[in-house]
């Protein structure tokens, strides 16, 4: 079989088990997922070998450490992963829900109702954990998945797939419903894409070459993650003392995240204590600071002389890179239009902070950043389902239409109306 055929095929399957999970109660998915949480326990051993395969292949080939750590699992990995299945078991059906309803003047009653989406493919890089959260999430929502993940954790992610499958078998629900490209060949990708007639939404996770390469090709709406080029804001009333902890867990809780900071901006009026306190805090850390003119001449020369290797003269593309390591763009700015301008002209649209004591400034930030996760006072590291009370989630969506932000189940459905009547016609 050819690889269109072999693609086709599992098209096919899983619009048959489509309509089967249309019509699944609560109680069949969520038995099903408990099995899928059973069997990857049962397997840890072997996703675990199967992992320690994809980290060997990894560093022979000098991937960064930002990228070993995405793709590394280990007991505790394994441990959320099945409680994440275990904790989307546990929230309520995002299927059937009924989202309005009213009568007309001619006595036919309408119903607006949330329906699964049907098909979706989902195509990622890296995280092997992605296996388990995307197919356990969208099965929740009552649709069907394919999935294609990176060939760096080709063997994490079969291992994880046939887990989740074999919990299927041992349940109601199709085995189809959770499906995984048995090939790393990079020509599987187009050809998803264009199988508008199996597939009805289509999420990619990964660099920007793959999800231009989605958006390219595809036929169907497609729900994309661009970069995480999180930026902070520190304003003339910050509490250096406040920003100096969430600027730490922000930029180095784990910086491959991508709600992980990544350029700084400084009102001029307290970049100089800033850099005396927190900006040493982060020096400390381990972070490389590459920082505009202006910052350079306001860092003191003790800690200057300290950190020389860690401090940088900042290039332009700086200022637009998810560095997913312990590299952080800073600029001086100076006023708050000017810190919004710069987050609006090279940020990314995915999670911001202002950090002040000013609540007029907070809220002029909060409704002029249009970003899809926008913070005062608070880490950008919240930017996560779990963190938002949506169990595990299926990416972030720096898109505006449909879905936007943190992408839990309720994302994962459409609507349908629903018009009930007594043989009314119109006039």
């Amino acid at each position: 079989m050819n690889l269109s055929a072999l693609l086709h095929s599992l098209g096919k399957d899983a619009r048959n088990a489509s309509r089967l999970l249309v019509v699944a109660s609560s109680a069949q998915k969520n038995e099903a997922l408990w099995r899928m949480a059973d069997q990857i326990e049962t397997d840890q051993k072997l996703i675990l070998e199967a992992n320690r395969k994809d980290l060997a292949a990894a560093q022979e080939k000098q991937i960064p450490e930002s990228m070993i750590d995405r793709l590394s699992l280990n007991s505790d990995r394994i441990h959320a992963m099945v409680e994440s299945i275990q904790a989307a078991a546990a929230l309520p059906d995002p299927v059937g829900r009924k989202l309005k309803s009213w009568k007309g003047d001619n006595g036919l009653s309408f119903e607006k109702v949330s329906v699964p989406i049907g098909v979706i493919g989902i195509i990622y890089e890296s995280r092997p954990n992605v296996t388990s959260d995307a197919a356990i999430l969208c099965l929740k929502a009552g649709n069907a998945t394919i999935l294609r993940g990176g060939s760096e954790a080709f063997h994490s992610n079969q291992a994880i797939a046939l887990s989740l499958q074999q919990g299927l078998q041992q349940s109601s629900l199709p085995s189809t419903s959770i499906q995984l490209v048995p090939l790393i060949d990079r020509e599987a990708i187009p050809i998803l894409c264009e199988m508008d007639q199996h597939i009805d939404c289509m999420i990619p996770r990964g660099g920007k070459g793959l999800i231009e390469t989605v958006m390219r090709h595809a036929r169907m709406p497609v729900i994309k993650h661009y970069d995480g080029v999180c930026a902070a804001f520190i304003d003339a009333s910050a509490n250096l003392a406040m920003a100096h902890n969430i600027l730490l867990n922000s930029k180095c809780q784990r910086p491959s995240a991508c709600n992980a900071l990544e350029t700084l901006l400084l009102h001029r009026e307290c970049a100089l204590e800033f850099f005396e306190t927190a900006g040493k805090a982060l020096l400390e850390a381990g972070v490389e600071l590459r920082c505009d003119e202006e910052s350079l001449q306001l860092i003191p020369a003790k800690i200057q002389e300290q950190f020389a290797s860690q401090l940088q003269k900042a290039r332009e593309e700086d200022f637009h890179t998810e560095f997913l390591s312990l590299k952080l763009a800073v600029k001086i700015v100076p006023s708050l239009h000017e810190a919004i301008m710069h987050i609006e002209a090279h940020g990314s649209h995915h999670s911001d902070v202002i950090i002040t004591e000013n609540q007029e400034h907070a809220e002029e930030f909060l409704q002029k950043i249009d970003s899809a996760t926008v913070y005062w006072n608070a880490s950008t590291r919240f930017t996560d389902g779990s963190e938002f009370g949506f169990g595990a989630e299926i990416g972030i969506s720096t898109d505006k239409l449909h879905a936007r932000g943190p992408m839990g189940l309720e994302e994962l459905t459409s609507y349908k109306y629903l018009i009930r009547g007594v043989g009314q016609v119109r006039k």
